[in-house]
Order: structure tokens, then sequence, then C-alpha cells
């Protein structure tokens, strides 16, 4: 013990006389440490958030949309005409009879051409739903209610509102018994949506909208009250859809029975409807295995990246000791002379490297959790910097989660980089003969 206790103060020293010389030689373990750990955590930060949206969509839920066929789009640039395509009520119908004892079946229907409230318009994304969409699609309600059964079965002339529908309309105002207009329709608002999170985001993209500028009705209000055939006005002409299901969300039991229902549902839209062109189909826990392999392959290879600085770094360490060994043969020599064994010439110089690679893999562990925290903060702070903020996406961020795992990995290979890389020079200083060594100038 005393031996080993000597060895490492008679290291310590010798890297302290060259202070400098050990920092540039530390350089490369401490920004390998550093770049493993900042590029697993912007990996593991951006699996996170893609895993939050597409979980949003309900991981247990199919969702089956109903969408305009190619062809239909092309005869879309004539005047005048209804296009009928998508899910109807006798699809609904029998699609309940498949599932309702193994799945909750929740329908979407799309109404309105306009949003309206004074002077203010805008497109609909107005949808009749089922009360139990709110649970079925993650949805909380930030103020006032959702939707009831009582709403449904009366046909209420009620509506909940999305969060960016109630920041445009109602800037100044309460929303909450306010009334907005549906086309030519008065609707009271008895509820505001907490805002969703996948704007602009993947979970956006699958969903196809932005769900915080929705407006939910009751279902049977907007299939007795509105019709099925929604009319879109655009300069000088006008087209027209007849679409009774816009959207239906299934939710299985559990995640296991998720990829059986889903291929179910598929084969009874394809009997139904040949080559399935008015209808697609999201599965979200598909989505969500996907992302996380897709996720963990992108961590692989950031690291894998980051290992080349921590090689190159473990490079340099041997480059140095190779020089400090021809550096120091003299006093090689002596210490032989004086009785040090070749094991104890191979300590001295393991401890040196062994603690460069340890000062350096502690520096770059706080250099690296350092950076990652700093990026979640800055980067979102950067489209208000003078100059620089125009290039930038006013809605820029680069969400980082710290792994701690990856600290311990990287704390352990540059350790192990240090022992693998210093031992050649080791070797190599306690092989010479004492002799030899001596006579070195």
């Amino acid at each position: 013990m005393a031996f080993l206790l000597e060895t490492i103060r008679l290291g310590i020293a010798n890297l302290r006389l060259h202070k400098l010389r050990s920092f540039l030689t530390a350089l490369g373990i401490i920004l390998g440490v550093a770049a493993v750990i900042c590029m697993v955590s912007i990996g593991e930060g951006s699996k996170q958030e893609a895993l939050r949206q597409i979980e949003q969509l309900g991981a247990r839920n199919i969702i089956v949309r109903s969408q305009r066929p190619p062809e239909t789009q092309q005869q879309g640039e004539q005047r005048s005409f209804v296009v009928n395509y998508g899910l109807t009520w006798n699809d609904l119908r029998i699609i309940d009879e498949n599932f309702s004892d193994e799945a909750r079946i929740v329908a979407l229907k799309e109404v309105g051409a306009e949003l309206i409230r004074g002077a203010e318009k805008q497109t609909s994304q107005s949808y009749g739903v089922d009360p139990e969409l709110a649970e079925v699609a993650n949805l909380r309600v930030d103020r006032g209610r959702y939707l009831t059964d009582g709403d449904n079965d009366e046909r209420a002339m009620v509506c909940v509102i999305g969060s960016e529908v109630a920041r445009r309309f109602f800037p100044l105002d309460d929303p909450l018994n306010n009334t907005i207009s549906i086309d030519d329709k008065a609707m009271r608002i008895v509820g505001v949506l907490e805002p969703v999170g996948l704007a602009g985001g993947a979970g956006s993209a699958l969903v196809g909208r932005d769900l915080n500028f929705d407006v939910h009705i009751p279902i049977q209000t907007a299939r007795y009250v509105f019709g099925d055939t929604v009319v879109r006005r655009t300069s000088g002409s006008f087209n027209a859809a007849q679409v009774h299901v816009s959207e239906l969300y299934m939710t299985a039991p559990a995640r296991e029975d998720v990829i059986g229902l889903a291929q179910r549902m598929e084969r009874i839209l394809e009997t139904r409807r040949e080559g399935m062109s008015d209808v697609s189909m999201v599965v979200p826990f598909e989505l969500l295995e996907n992302a996380e392999r897709a996720a963990l392959r992108g961590t692989l290879m950031l690291m894998a990246i980051a290992g080349i600085s921590l090689l190159v770094g473990g490079i340099g360490i041997m480059n140095i000791m190779l020089a400090t060994v021809t550096e120091r043969t003299r006093e090689i020599g002596i210490r032989r002379a004086l009785g040090a064994t070749r094991k104890h010439i191979v300590w001295q110089f393991l401890v040196e490297t062994s603690v460069l690679s340890l000062i350096g893999g502690l520096i770059g562990v706080a250099l690296g959790v350092g950076i990652s925290l700093l990026l979640g903060w800055a980067v979102p702070m950067l489209p208000n910097l003078p100059l620089v903020g125009q290039f930038i996406p006013a809605d820029a961020s680069l969400p980082t989660q710290l792994a701690w795992w990856s600290v311990i990995v990287a704390m352990t290979v540059a350790v192990l980089t240090g022992l693998i890389f210093g031992l050649y020079p080791a070797r190599k200083a306690a092989r010479q003969d004492p002799i030899v060594a001596l006579r070195h100038d």
C-alpha cells in the first residue's frame, strides 16, 4: 500500500513539473468525454421530444382518417361540384360491430367552412366529436368543461375550442359562455383546451393538422344541424365534399393488442374500398417503436463519432508519454540502480497516464454536462439576439436530456484509454537496460 501511495505521489509530482504539457495531453480526453456526453444528451433529448409528440396521439390508439383521393384532387380544379369520399356511417357501423367488444371507438365529423367572430375569420377546423374523445386523444381542459353525453343527446349548440382559437378570437375577453360562429351557426363556448404541444412537430404532421386550432361540438349536433356536406369557397369558385366520418379513433385495451387490431382494421377497410385510396391509417404505437429504434441507431452513431475524439486523445497520451520516456531515460536508470524493479517503473508511468485520464475525464464530464444544460436554455433565446436572430427560426429549440449512463460510459472509457495507451510507453521504459540508461545524457 505504501508503495502504491508513494508511486501516485511521485506520478502527480512529475505531472505538476510540466503543467501546460500535462493539460494539453489531457485535452483530447477532455474534449472526447465532453463530446460523448453532449451528443448523447442531444440525441436523447430529440428522441424524448419525438416520442412525447407521438405518444400524445395515444400509444394504444389506431387512427383512421378520410382523405381526398388523388383523382378527386385533380377534379377539384373544376367549378361547383360535390366529391363523395371517405368513411361512411355504414363503415362506422360495421367497424363497431367487429370491434365494439374489444376496443373503444370514437368518431369525428368535420363541419363548417369558416370560424367567425365579428370581423375576425379563419378557415374552420371544427369537428363533431363524441365526448369520449378527450380521454382517447389525451386532451385536457384548461378552463370550463368538455362536452358531455347530455350535450350530444340534446344536440346542443355548444363547443370546446383549442388554445390558439381562444388566443386569436378572444385576445382580451374570457371565451367561456361567449359565442363563436361556425358558418352561420352560433355556438356557445363551454370550455378551452390546454395547448396540445403538437404545433409544427412530429405529432402535428401525423394528425395532419395543429390540434390547437380545433373546435369540438357534439357529434349529433354536427350530423343533424350541419349535415354531411362541407363547402370550401375560394376566389371565383368553390368546391364541396360529402364526408360522413372524417376521423376514427380506436383504442385497444392494451399496447400488446394494438398491432393485431390494426391489421384486422386494415383488412376490413380493404374489403370495403379497394386500394384504400380515400382513407389512411396511423398507428402511433408502430411509429413509437420505429422512432425508438431510429433514436437508438442515432445515439450509437453519435457515440461512435464522439468515441473517435477519445481515441485521438489516447493517441495523444501515448505520443507524449513516449517522448517522456526518452526524456527521463537517465531518471529510469538511477531508479533501477537504486533497486526499483521493472514493475515499479511500469506502475510509475501507468499512474501518470491514469491520473491524466482521470482528471481529463472529470473536467470533460463537467464541461459536457454544462454544455448540455446550456444548449437547452440558450438555443430558444437565439432568435431574440441582434444580427444572428434574423437567420434563426422563431421557434428554434434544441431539447437536451442528460443521460447519466453516458457520463459513466465516458468516464470508464477515458480511464481505460489512459491505461491502454499508457501501457506501451510504460513497458518500453521498464525494459531499458539500467547501465545504458545511466549513460544517457
